[in-house]
């Protein structure tokens, strides 16, 4: 059946691929985690994840052009505070992929979408503004709690 198209409220699927809408967003009234839905966050979670890493791979571009050996310490001082700044964004996003990697395993396992602590599902804007949540609002506050009680031991 390759090649094979169907259309239902504009989905179309073409050799067991989704093609998304344009402007599609999920929502409450659709069945949730549904094969669209999930495709969704799919490509939303891989968008984001090659936008991180053409960001990394032009940070490493600009700091091996950047020359370091200014005349002027004020501007040697200025191009090295820069780079800092920059190394630390990229060690935070360098963490945000391990986490976008995690959400598009629990995409491939069956429980995107779906609270890690209990089992219940995420709610559509909580994933969409946070597409890597693992834990539904009640949850993560409960955890964020726990984490600021244990802190201040």
């Amino acid at each position: 059946m390759a090649g094979k198209s169907k259309t239902k409220d504009e989905i179309k699927v073409t050799d067991g691929a989704i093609i998304l809408p344009e402007n599609y967003k999920p929502t409450e009234k659709e069945e949730f985690m549904n094969p669209v839905q999930i495709e969704y966050f799919r490509q939303k979670l891989i968008k984001w994840k090659q936008d991180l890493l053409s960001e990394a791979s032009e940070t490493l571009n600009n700091l091996s052009e950047e020359n370091l050996q200014k005349p002027d310490i004020t501007d040697r001082a200025q191009v090295e505070s820069d780079t800092s700044i920059r190394l630390r964004t990229r060690d935070r996003e360098r963490k945000l992929l391990s986490k976008i990697e995690a959400a598009l395993r629990r995409i491939d396992d069956g429980t995107y979408g779906y609270c890690e602590e209990t089992d219940e599902p995420i709610s559509l804007k909580r994933l969409e503004a946070r597409p890597i949540a693992s834990l539904s609002l009640d949850a993560q506050e409960r955890h964020e709690r726990n984490e600021r009680t244990h802190r201040d031991d």
